[in-house]
């Protein structure tokens, strides 16, 4: 009965969020379409469309895409990996956590781009800087998400555990780990997002390749079709991921809520 009742209003949820979606898309094709929105400015979203179709059939930026994607997919897994372990580190040492968990409450208010000089020196231009970059501003999120799922594990596990005599590997594989993923799967979703944030907008200014180096490329050439194409393209992409993250991450809540 509560599965079906969360079902419903998860259904509601979603045909509400397309309802908003729809109905900001309309406004906005309606104001450039009447001239409220200069289309010098915004292009509407059905010329968006189009351009996206034409760019994708195209194949001019085919290389583009790979790179942005690849080194998204490979900064996420880089943060999730490094973060899951660092997590795991700084809960087996109290002492340690207890020194450092301070430094990563507040370490979203130091902005993370102004390291780029020094990516540069270590990286060159390109994508290790790129990736580096979006992997120091992915990692924090696992690394808080790892010790929130630890530090939930109920202890009777842990009892259970030492009852049935269970070496570390073993307990970690089919206690720690099963019994914490809901809130790991909450920090791998924010590390995608910021992957995404951080490799997009290093492309703006550490590349001559991505995504990101095409809209600003076209934006100084005044080619605001091609750019709002790509705009629309990352918007996509970030919101079909996200949705099929969301999706997986409600079966695990749900998990945790029985």
């Amino acid at each position: 009965m509560a599965l079906a009742s969360l079902f419903t209003a998860s259904t509601y949820a979603m045909w509400l969020r397309l309802a908003v979606i729809a109905g900001a898309v309309g406004a906005l094709e309606l104001a450039c379409r009447i001239g409220w929105v200069p289309m010098t400015i915004v292009l509407p979203p059905s010329v968006m469309a189009a351009s996206l179709v034409e760019l994708l059939a195209s194949g001019a930026y085919s290389r583009d895409i790979l790179v942005s994607f690849s080194n998204v997919a490979l900064a996420a897994l880089l943060a999730v990996g490094l973060g899951f372990l660092i997590g795991a580190i700084l809960h087996a040492l109290p002492a340690v956590r207890s020194a450092v968990e301070p430094l990563l409450a507040s370490y979203y208010a130091v902005p993370t781009f102004m390291f780029y000089p020094v990516f540069i020196i270590l990286f060159g231009v390109g994508s290790g800087a790129i990736i580096a970059i979006a992997v120091l501003l992915a990692i924090v999120a696992m690394i808080t998400a790892t010790l929130n799922g630890v530090d939930r594990i109920p202890p009777v596990l842990s009892k259970t555990a030492r009852i049935f005599r269970m070496g570390p590997v073993e307990r970690a594989l089919k206690i720690s780990l099963p019994a914490a993923l809901p809130y790991l799967f909450t920090g791998v979703k924010l590390s995608v997002a910021y992957a995404f944030i951080g490799v997009i907008a290093s492309e703006f200014i550490l590349s001559g390749a991505g995504i990101g180096y095409a809209i600003a490329y076209a934006y100084n050439n005044f080619n605001n079709r091609s750019m709002y194409g790509l705009m629309l393209l990352i918007v996509l992409a970030v919101t079909l991921i996200n949705t099929g993250l969301d999706m997986i991450d409600r079966r695990l809540q749900a998990r945790l809520r029985r």
